[in-house]
């Protein structure tokens, strides 16, 4: 009986959720991809100029 009485109360709440649109779903998901690429980017950035300045220091050429 408690069974029920619990899905019916997380029935009652998923009704009063407030879902996103169709729109704000896709604008949310590109600004996502995007940053999502600029860090990616700039993580190469770092760990390009760290491995050079590193080889640089330490006389290793890594080509």
């Amino acid at each position: 009986m408690a069974l029920f009485r619990f899905f019916g109360q997380v029935r009652k709440e998923i009704a009063r959720i407030t879902w996103p649109t169709r729109n704000e779903t896709t604008v949310t998901t590109i600004l996502v991809l995007i940053l999502a690429t600029l860090a990616a980017l700039l993580f190469i950035a770092v760990d390009f100029v760290f491995r050079n300045l590193m080889g640089f220091l330490l006389g290793i050429s890594l080509g």
